[in-house]
């Protein structure tokens, strides 16, 4: 099969073309012939061998690659909700679906679980094979690059506001961030699927257009304009209720001191830096709490592709490139001149 992998860490330039073996089928696996895959942050930190993503290719290359949307080609022997010519997106967090946390329907728990295209082969590739509970049956008015696009961005977003944070319609998000993937799957989940008030931050004029027109009622340009200051003038005060932070060290201190009281903070990322100072005195007075999330359940993803099948929330695609330009479309996501998700095609 055709696929992107690296057999050394670097830029993109270690990014080659050419043929892989095609994977096998497990009894509890589906083998998905992959029509779009989703670039992602993850993919870059792998690709250059950073933050604890550094392997030794004992194993040969590496494809990388986590989100994906295909056709199932093939069904393991002991699989049955599934069956050959389906469509289908994967959640791309893999669970041993055996543990007491899966079992107990809480899989974002698993002690055992990885990450496609980190602790298994990814998605730059022609075929895939995950198990078949990470596969999520597509309506037919869900394209396979929308459908790419969906999972590593929406399952994070739809953990902290609808589930972790429980954000109310009568409530106000601060998203951060709004030109990301994740800015953009928030923006959607806090205003169109819940119906609150949504703040948002962004670098640019163009940038803030379209996160207006995305649902967002207060954008912060935070180029020329103090975070902080402006949220408490927005609120009156009062500050806002959630904040969903994939951005990390950067925002912290003016978001952190912008959460009411009772204020939830949930983290996915942390692009700009780990480490922060956290006003413990602040928490307890304010009864404040602060919580991380990775990705989601698949119950969620189920819920996010129903939705995108209503046209209640869609995936934002930037731009598409075919799966041999995968190097080109690392550039531009290194060069972080886009607004929302970059996705190869097959």
């Amino acid at each position: 099969m055709k696929a992107v992998y690296f057999s050394e860490h670097g830029g993109p330039e270690v990014l080659q073309y050419g043929d892989m073996p095609e994977p096998s089928v497990g009894p509890n696996q589906v083998k998905i012939r992959v029509h779009a895959a989703a670039l992602n942050r993850l993919d870059v930190y792998s690709r250059a061998g950073v933050r604890g993503t550094r392997r030794k290719f004992d194993d040969g290359p590496h494809i990388p690659g986590a989100d994906a949307a295909g056709e199932i080609v093939e069904v393991g022997s002991e699989v049955s909700a599934h069956k050959v010519g389906a469509r289908v997106v994967i959640n791309p967090r893999q669970t041993c679906q055996q543990c007491e946390a899966c079992i107990g329907r809480h899989e974002e728990y698993c002690r055992r679980s990885g990450m496609v295209g980190s602790s298994t082969t990814g998605s730059y590739a022609e075929f895939l094979s995950v198990p078949a509970a990470s596969a999520i049956t597509l309506p037919s008015s869900v394209s396979y690059e929308e459908a790419a696009s969906l999972p590593t961005v929406y399952l994070p977003s739809w953990s902290i506001l609808v589930r972790r944070a429980a954000l109310q319609p009568w409530e106000t998000a601060l998203i951060l961030s709004a030109s990301s993937g994740v800015g953009t799957a928030a923006i959607q989940v806090a205003k169109n699927v819940i119906g609150s008030k949504v703040i948002t931050t962004t670098s640019t004029a163009e940038k803030a257009q379209k996160a207006t027109e995305l649902g967002a009622d207060e954008v912060i340009n935070y180029t020329d304009e103090d975070v902080a200051d402006r949220i408490k003038e927005i609120t009156g005060g009062r500050g806002v209720d959630v904040v969903l932070d994939h951005v990390g060290a950067d925002f912290w201190p003016a978001a952190s001191r912008s959460l009411a009281m009772g204020g939830r903070y949930g983290i996915c990322g942390v692009t700009s830096g780990y480490r922060a100072e956290l006003q413990m005195g602040a928490m307890f007075t304010r009864y404040q709490t602060v919580f991380g999330v990775f990705m989601g359940r698949n119950s969620d993803l189920q819920q996010i592709v129903e939705m995108t099948g209503r046209g209640v929330i869609r995936g934002i695609i930037h731009e598409t490139f075919p799966l041999e330009d995968a190097a080109k479309a690392h550039e531009v996501m290194e060069g972080l001149s886009f607004f929302g998700k970059l996705v190869l095609t097959m």
